[in-house]
Parts: structure tokens; C-alpha cells; sequence
């Protein structure tokens, strides 16, 4: 698979593509799920890995390079390439990443040059560097110059970040000579691949690479503790620059690069926030998937979604690993927990995020190589304070494409629109009168074919498409308070419409949210279930494993060849939201002997002087006994400013979580299995887990803290543990 592209898009095999992107630091990811984290990405559609390689990780003692364990690079990629992902590799040297120095290690400030200077001494120690990265990885380098490299996974490096924008030099010259500089290391290292990418935003400088873009739905590196003015990432703009970095200066304002010789490509989109010691945002499934949708009827031509699964930091040898105050940064971060409120969260957890942005996946990944060819056209570009105006955009070559619609921004209630009627530009097509709630986000398409129908106008949005040839059927869902029994498509012609009522398929929202594509089949889950691709080959003996904290049924279309062992087939139901379209029969499926191996319950916590003693063994000793467990989720439900948890190891007291208080709906969500693990880094004994010991940072009445929902607090602060429960996780092969 060769890769390359224009100012449009990417390209694969000279043909365009709309990949979607995630970020996942492997290093702060126990080595033993490795695997299920890269296959819940690929399950929300993600077709590139990114991954930043943070250098405090792996040489925090000058000379010592430590690859092992859950640093181990190279078992990481090679784990990513039999997931059958590609991969951008983020080689730094500085990442930021909410790392202790942005990733260098300490004893990089103590030499005699300045880092991230044109220094040859600067230079020299980063190409050593460099080589000790690729040593790891030169097995996965897809070059470009060499065919026989084409099927490997990395097909893309991104040099530096927010170089000029965040540190580094910031007078063009300079800037510029550096990163053309590195770039050059970099390729005489050995890394040759079609794609060099550089982070382009708030003035920073990509020297001729390929650059990309962020945007996030709020700012928790702000440094106020109040309400911030709406995001202007949900507005409809040309402008490629987040406007939290100063777009508001006027059109290209801050960006060093020509926009008409680069694709619109993001590799920063929040895909959840991580929290600040004085910032506690909480974004939402909605919050995130309401930017990715206005970015893309904006033109961008990739999503990609910083962080995609969120993880915990590493234990350091010399110093705990995490941005700080105290290093010179502009937050306290917690010691240990790099959540995000990501898709697939700290714990392996699949969030609500992963369910939304899996609509724009999804489709990205069936329709995206028509899409990328298709200009955006913006009518009115509204302010971001603007809460009354209807923000819409085209996707269009001027004949054909998508209306896009966003009445969502976080926080804000935005004036409702009744009667909308959307011309396409040369006018000569018109979408039926639709209204618009606030909190409404969407688009549909209008002079589109879908395999050989062409679909006039539709107030439904495409989704995916399941099989091939005469078999194909494509699959649209609805807005949420559309209801069954409405005609949601006009057809071109009669012809059309015969062919539409056998090949198109409208799911409700919420089971869109719930659909899994497993090789040729759609999965539909209920919300506490995911459904996973676990086969090892492309064969179309798909294995799939559901993923479930209920014993909810599972419906499946097409239909199973033969009932899979341990299951029983209950009937078959008619998801067609559509009554002018045949019915599209889902066969329904429960487990024969639904799980008993351990119920939910209660932990008892013992209160020893404002330190919680919690038992956690015998939960242990069920989840390593048990057969179709998949984990155990402690929930700690507290007040205060912090909590932490510690295990006593070899005599020791150790910090092994930490969390940041959110908000009396937010209680703090550990997942057991890493724990009981015997080869993992952060493995514990039973006799380890059963005097874990639990502390609670009172929070403070007037603490000048952002939090978005405060607790009641009578006197003057509040430290109180109201209970621990746990809830199991299985996981069935269907």
C-alpha cells in the first residue's frame, strides 16, 4: 500500500481516503492490553495509530535506555500490525504530552546548550535519540523507495510539537531551519515514509512538512476557574487554526504555512479532556463529537483525535513523570492518572465518546474517498458568541454532496429553527422543511449515489454499508426525535427507488450508536455492551466477542450461517425505521446461561484516622478464577479535592492511583484486571490488594477551583468516602 498526497487528501494507491486517527501512548498502557485497546480503536473506526515516543519514558537516566515491559516500542507496533492498523509514530523530541518537561528528561536541561535551539550539541544528542527510536522499530517502517516494505504499519512520522507555538524558536528563520533540520536527522536515522507530519497551529512552524491541526471543545490548560466563552470550534470557518490560539486576530492568523498547497488534516481534535488541579472540565460523548462533525463540514479531509484512549503514567526512577507547576508548567496534573475522559478510557473502559465519533468513522471509512473531493462551502461564517444564527456549510462540487447543520455548543442554549429549507448551491435541489432543536448536530446528503441509486435529498444520515455486489445495503440513521413511519428519501427516478427499497437500511440513532461492523455483519448491542473484531485473519470466519455489563440481547444482520455455541437464537426483529423501505430482519441472540460467577455489590471501607482501608483480594481471586470475566470495576465514590489510593510492596507504601474530584456524578472508576496480571508492571498480590489504603484531599469552600457541578459544603471544607462498589464486565464469543 503505497501512500502520498496533495493539497486534497491522503492517498492510498493513488486513490483518496479519509482516515481517522487516535492517539494511544503505549507506554502509559499496561503491556497486557495492548491488544484490546487496538482493537476497541478499530472497533470505533480508527484506521491510524498515533503515538507520541516520550523520552523520559525510556531514557530518564543518561545512556539507560529501558525498552522493556510496557515501554517495549517494538512489541507495540508489532501488536498494532497484527491488529491490522497503520501507524503514525510522534518522535519528538519535546511532545508535551502533559509529561514532566514536555518529555525531555532532566538530565537534558542540566547540559551546557539550550534544547530546542539550532545548537550542534542540541542536534547531536537528538540524533542519538532518534537512532535509539528506530532501533525499535526499523522492522515497521513502510518506505516509500522499497515495495517490499509496503504492508508495514508506519507509514508516517511527525517531527516536534507546537515548535514556535509552545517553546523552540520563534522567529521564522530559525524556526523553520530546525525543523528542516530534524526532518533531515530523522531520514538519515532511517525513517523514509511517505508522510512527515508537523503540528501547524498558533503561529508554529512545520518547515515544509506536511502540517496538522487541533481544536478542543474547551480549555483546561486555562488558567481561570470560571466559565469560558463558547469554542469557535463549533463554527463553520475556513480558518484551520484552533480559536483558543488567537484566530480571532483575523483570517490565517498565526499560521505559517500556505493552506492551498496542504489537505486540511487534524491530528489534535480532543477526543476528551484531561483535567487540571485547577480546571475540572468535563466534556461530553456530545461536546467532542459536535467539533469532529462542524470540523468536517469544514473540509478537513482527517480526524484525528487526541487522546483516543486515555492511560496512566509509568512509575519514574528518579521523579514522578507528570506536568507540574513545580517543573515550570502551567498545571498540576495528577501523579498517575492520564484519563482524558477519552473514548476507550483509562481503564479499557468504552465511553460514550467512542459510540458518537464511531458515526463519523464509520462513514468516513465507506464514504470518505467521495467526500475528500468535495469543497467546502461555507455561506455565513458565525461568530463564535453567536447563539441565535443557523450554522450550516456544504460539502460540494457544486452539484452534489452534504448539508451540514451544528446547533450545538457546549454549555450554551442556541436558538431553535423551524421550517429550515437548505438549497444546494446552484439551487436546483432542496431539502424537505426540517426543524432545528438546540443541541441538534447532523448532516444529510443531497444528488449522491449509493452504489447505483442516486438519493435526491434525504433528511437521514449515512452511516455505513454492510455486504457487496446485489447484496449491499446501505445503512442511514436517523435524527433522534425523528420517528419511524416517515419518508426519508427522494429518489431519483423510479428505477432508483425500486432498487432503494431492497439496499437501504435506517437505523434509529441509539441503535447507530449501539452498531458494531464485524467484517460483512452489523452487530447491534445495547449501551452497556460493545461488540469486537477478534479475528486474526481476513477470512470472512469472523470471531466476535462481546464486551457487556447487562445481559442484553444482541441482533445481527445478516444472520449467523449456523447458532454459535452457547447462544440461542430468540426471533428475528425488523430495524427498518423506514416504511417505504423493505424490512431489514435482525436476528435476535441471548447467552444460554447468563454470567453467575460474581455479582455486583459493596466494599466495606474501614475509616482508620481519615485513612480508608479497602479489601480488594477477594475480587482478585474471583476475576483470576473466573472464565468469561473481563474485569472488575471499583467504583469509589467520594467528596474532596483528590483522592489517592496506595498498595504496601515489599514493605513499602506506593502511590498506585490518584484521581482529580469531578462532581458528585462522576465517582472514581478503577478497573481491577490490570492488578492481578502476573506479568504486568503494576502487578499486585492479593495480599497487596487486601490492605489497599484510600486518602481524600478535603476540597476547600473557597478553593479556586473550576468545578462544574460543586457539592454542598457546610463548613469550611468537606473529606468524606460515601461508598466503594464494584460492577463486573464479561466478555462472550459469538
Amino acid at each position: 500500500m503505497a501512500y502520498s498526497f496533495d493539497n486534497i487528501s491522503i492517498k492510498k494507491d493513488g486513490k483518496r481516503v479519509f482516515p481517522i486517527m487516535g492517539e494511544i501512548h503505549y507506554s502509559r498502557v499496561p503491556r497486557a492490553e495492548w491488544g484490546e485497546r487496538l482493537l476497541k480503536m478499530k472497533a470505533g473506526g480508527v484506521t491510524i495509530v498515533s503515538a507520541y515516543v516520550i523520552w523520559i519514558h525510556h531514557e530518564e537516566i543518561e545512556g539507560h535506555y529501558d525498552w522493556s515491559g510496557d515501554r517495549d516500542l517494538h512489541g507495540f507496533v508489532q501488536t498494532l500490525k497484527d491488529c491490522g492498523m497503520k501507524m503514525l509514530l510522534r518522535i519528538g523530541p519535546w511532545v508535551h504530552a502533559e509529561t514532566r518537561n514536555g518529555g525531555f528528561p532532566d538530565w537534558l536541561l542540566h547540559k551546557d546548550y539550550e534544547p530546542r535551539t539550532n545548537d550542534e550539541k542540541y542536534f547531536a544528542v537528538v540524533q542519538k535519540w532518534y537512532k535509539e527510536i528506530f532501533s525499535q522499530v526499523k522492522d515497521f517502517i513502510a518506505n516509500p523507495e522499497d515495495a517490499s516494505t509496503s504492508e508495514n504499519p508506519i507509514i508516517g512520522v511527525q517531527i516536534e510539537n507546537e515548535y514556535g507555538h509552545c517553546g523552540g524558536l520563534y522567529e521564522k528563520e530559525g524556526g523553520e531551519a530546525h525543523m528542516r533540520c530534524l526532518q533531515k536527522i530523522a531520514i538519515e536515522t532511517g525513517f523514509k515514509v511517505a508522510l512527515y507530519t508537523a503540528t501547524g497551529w498558533g503561529g508554529a512552524w512545520t518547515g515544509g512538512m506536511l502540517p496538522v491541526m487541533g481544536g478542543y471543545c474547551d480549555a483546561p490548560w486555562d488558567q481561570r476557574t470560571t466559565e469560558i466563552e463558547p469554542s469557535g470550534n463549533y463554527t463553520f470557518t475556513h480558518e484551520r487554526n484552533d480559536h483558543n490560539i488567537g484566530s480571532d486576530h483575523g483570517f490565517g492568523y498565526g499560521i505559517t504555512f500556505d493552506i492551498e498547497k496542504f489537505p486540511y488534516l487534524t491530528a489534535e481534535l480532543g477526543g476528551g479532556l484531561q483535567v487540571t488541579g485547577h480546571r475540572r472540565t468535563i466534556a461530553t460523548a456530545k461536546d467532542i463529537a459536535a467539533v469532529a462533525l462542524t470540523k468536517l463540514g469544514s473540509g478537513c479531509n482527517l480526524l484525528g483525535f487526541y487522546m483516543y484512549t486515555g492511560g496512566t503514567n509509568p512509575e519514574g526512577k528518579l521523579s514522578t513523570l507528570q506536568e507540574s507547576k513545580a517543573t515550570g508548567y502551567l498545571n498540576d496534573l495528577p501523579v498517575k492518572s492520564y484519563d482524558f475522559r477519552a473514548p476507550v478510557r483509562e481503564f479499557g473502559q468504552v465511553s460514550e465518546m467512542l459510540r458518537e465519533l464511531k458515526l463519523l468513522a464509520y462513514f468516513a471509512a465507506d464514504f470518505g474517498e467521495d467526500l475528500c473531493e468535495l469543497k467546502a462551502e461555507i455561506p455565513v461564517e458565525v461568530k463564535p458568541d453567536d447563539l441565535v444564527s443557523l450554522r450550516y456549510s456544504y460539502r460540494t462540487d457544486g452539484e452534489k454532496g452534504y448539508f451540514f447543520v451544528n446547533n450545538y455548543v457546549r454549555h450554551q442554549k442556541l436558538a431553535e429553527h423551524t421550517k429550515v429549507v437548505l438549497s444546494s448551491p446552484d439551487g436546483k435541489t432542496a431539502l424537505p422543511a426540517f426543524d432545528v432543536k438546540n443541541g441538534d448536530f447532523f448532516f444529510v446528503p443531497f444528488n449522491m449515489k449509493f452504489g447505483k441509486t442516486l438519493v435526491k435529498t434525504a433528511t437521514v444520515t449515512p452511516f455505513t454499508k454492510i455486504g457487496d455486489g446485489e447484496k449491499e445495503v446501505f445503512v442511514f440513521y436517523a435524527r433522534e426525535h425523528e420517528t419511524a413511519g416517515e419518508q426519508f428519501f427522494a429518489f431519483g427516478d423510479e428505477n432508483s427507488q425500486n432498487a432503494a427499497k431492497s439496499s437501504f437500511l435506517v437505523l434509529s440513532r441509539a441503535d447507530a450508536l449501539n452498531a458494531w461492523k464485524i467484517g460483512s455483519r452489523l452487530v447491534i448491542t445495547d449501551g452497556e455492551s460493545y461488540a469486537l473484531d477478534t479475528s486474526t485473519s481476513l477470512s470472512a470466519q469472523n470471531e466476535i466477542e462481546i464486551v457487556t455489563r447487562s445481559n442484553g440481547s444482541v441482533f445481527v444482520y445478516p444472520d449467523f450461517e449456523k447458532v454459535p455455541t452457547g447462544w440461542r437464537k430468540t426471533g428475528e426483529v425488523n430495524k427498518n425505521r423506514a416504511d417505504d423501505l423493505n424490512p431489514v430482519m435482525f436476528s435476535e441472540y441471548v447467552r444460554e446461561r447468563p454470567e453467575s460467577e460474581v455479582k455486583n455489590g459493596t466494599i466495606e471501607a474501614k475509616n482508620e484516622g481519615g485513612i480508608y482501608k479497602i479489601d480488594l483480594s477477594a475480587l482478585s481471586k474471583t476475576l483470576r478464577g473466573a472464565k468469561t470475566l473481563s474485569d472488575i470495576f471499583v467504583k469509589i465514590d467520594y467528596t474532596g479535592e483528590s483522592a489517592r489510593l496506595y498498595a504496601t510492596k515489599n514493605g513499602k507504601r506506593t502511590l498506585i492511583l490518584d484521581h482529580f474530584y469531578l462532581g458528585e456524578d462522576y465517582p472514581w472508576e478503577i478497573g481491577l484486571k490490570r492488578f492481578v496480571q502476573p506479568a504486568a508492571d503494576c502487578a499486585l498480590s492479593d495480599e497487596e490488594l487486601s490492605s489497599l489504603e484510600l486518602e481524600i484531599t478535603p476540597l476547600k469552600k473557597d478553593a479556586q477551583i473550576y468545578i462544574e457541578k460543586w457539592p454542598e459544603i457546610s463548613g469550611s471544607e468537606i473529606a468524606v468516602l460515601k461508598s466503594v462498589k464494584f460492577e463486573s464486565e464479561w466478555k462472550y464469543t459469538i
